[in-house]
């Protein structure tokens, strides 16, 4: 099985015209016709299937509230880790010298792909087959929200419930680091000062699993 026929098992659609899937995988720098119109057609197509998620989970949620949830959920960042789940760097067709730079790992690279993918559903499957895949992506990010919780990230969060409590604050320590320089993932600590409570986190930065580990800490309080 070839790593796009693997891809298309993942995502749970099996695709009429494999050109499509093939033309979503191809990078500009590969020559020839590339992936960047269906790219613009994912964004729009994958914005509107997240606020209609948003609206239908959210029935109290105000615009301003939704549009702050969208914006959480619909980023690059975002994009890229659901492309790392996917194994999208394998999959991608790229010129040498892109590839000899490690392209295929870039953030921007993995979000336009990922985008570029929903594009080719929606052109193949139609509009049911695009939402179906975007919620199935999506879905534990979605079912981790709380509007509540908007404007504030895992660390300032357990921060303020700590500072509240007139307890210490805690210390974060990288653990391991792995990979390459252009893939690397970093494995945190963090760790409470009374020393029986710690929580792990990893991230494609410091910054990202400092905050996976301070959401593992809030979840372990029994923090909302």
């Amino acid at each position: 099985m070839t790593p796009a026929q693997q891809l298309s098992r993942k995502l749970g659609h099996g695709f009429a015209d494999p050109r499509l899937l093939q033309l979503a995988l191809t990078h500009r720098s590969a020559g020839g016709e590339h992936n960047e119109r269906l790219e613009f057609l994912g964004d729009a197509i994958l914005g509107f299937a997240i606020a209609e998620a948003l609206y239908r989970r959210f029935p109290r949620a105000d615009e301003g509230q939704l549009s702050r949830l969208r914006a959480s959920l619909v980023r690059r960042e975002t994009l890229a880790e659901i492309a790392q789940e996917l194994q999208l760097s394998d999959c991608l067709h790229m010129g040498a010298g892109e590839l000899n730079s490690g392209g295929q790992h870039r953030t921007s690279t993995l979000a336009d792909a990922t985008e570029a993918l929903l594009g080719a559903v929606y052109l193949d499957g139609g509009m049911a087959a695009a939402q179906g895949l975007i919620e199935r992506l999506f879905q534990r990010r979605l079912d981790g929200l709380n509007p509540k919780r908007l404007g504030k990230d895992p660390k300032t969060r357990l921060q303020e419930w700590l500072q509240a409590r007139a307890e210490e604050l805690p210390s974060y320590e990288v653990t391991q680091v792995i990979g390459e320089q252009h893939n690397q993932q970093f494995h945190v600590s963090c760790q409470l000062p009374d020393g029986g409570r710690h929580s792990q986190g990893r991230g494609s930065s410091r910054r990202r699993a400092e905050q996976a580990a301070a959401s593992a800490m809030l979840e372990q309080l029994g923090v909302e």
